[in-house]
């Protein structure tokens, strides 16, 4: 059994199985420990090493996958295990992506078509914050939204920055579809639904913008640190650009 590594207070790194780790950044959610998730990502794929397969983000942490007979067939270092050797590459690398934090991603405006049968949830919204649904909308559409995890579905984006004043629970009978493209809350969260998909979110709107595709070089059009600024637009504007009804 591989042991865990403390590399500070805040920062752990521990075995996922024989062929990955998950590096633990931070105990909480907050800017300081995404920037951190963010950076040890750029660092992974600029700088892949031998034997790494893939990495996947999340709010406080980054897991690594990487292929363990590779690993024993290219290292010159006999004396170390392939848990060892990534072990050994990920603390240096941690210790320098420390001081080279970098700000967050691009800046993405996303056009939503609010209420009616494009957000059948909204009236609920405000009816459970004791606000009408106008308030809820501007409210949703004040903030910047930093996009700390792509989960779930391919290119679902999980947006933190949503205001407490707006916060709802889910749905107690989750859908059985929503339409992709749907703008959710759930709790303290919002959300983009980028494919049609179950789901239990309260959806208060819906965009024209088609998040996943699968077909381009980057199939998710977030990515993790991109920040997300929502404008409301008019049922005509959601069909001009390419809205459907259903």
């Amino acid at each position: 059994m591989f042991p865990q590594k403390h590399i500070d207070k805040n920062i752990e790194i521990f075995p996922l199985g024989d062929s990955a780790v998950t590096i633990q950044l931070g105990d909480e959610i907050n800017l300081e420990t995404h920037r951190m998730v963010v950076a040890l990502a750029k660092y992974l794929d600029e700088h892949p090493f031998p034997g790494l397969i893939e990495y996947t983000p999340a709010f406080t942490t980054v897991t690594v996958f990487y292929d363990p007979i590779q690993l024993v067939r290219e290292r010159k270092d006999w004396n170390k295990s392939p848990y060892e050797f990534v072990l050994s590459i990920l603390e240096h690398l941690l210790e320098n992506i420390k001081s080279k934090i970098e700000g967050t991603g691009k800046s993405i405006e996303i056009p939503v078509c609010y209420g009616n049968e494009l957000g059948p949830d909204l009236n609920y919204v405000a009816q459970y914050n004791n606000l009408t649904s106008q308030e809820v909308i501007d409210i949703h559409s004040a903030n910047e939204y930093l996009v700390y995890m792509i989960g779930f579905s391919p290119g679902f984006p999980y947006l933190g920055g949503m205001s407490n004043k707006i916060a709802t629970p889910r749905r107690t009978s989750p859908r059985l579809i929503t339409p992709a493209g749907s703008v959710g809350i759930a709790e303290k969260q919002t959300g983009i639904y980028s494919i049609e998909t179950p789901g239990g979110w309260q959806i208060i709107g819906r965009t024209p913008l088609n998040l996943f595709q699968p077909n381009n070089d980057q199939a998710s059009l977030l990515q993790v640190g991109d920040i997300v600024k929502f404008r409301p637009i008019s049922y005509q504007q959601y069909l001009t650009y390419g809205g459907k009804a259903k």
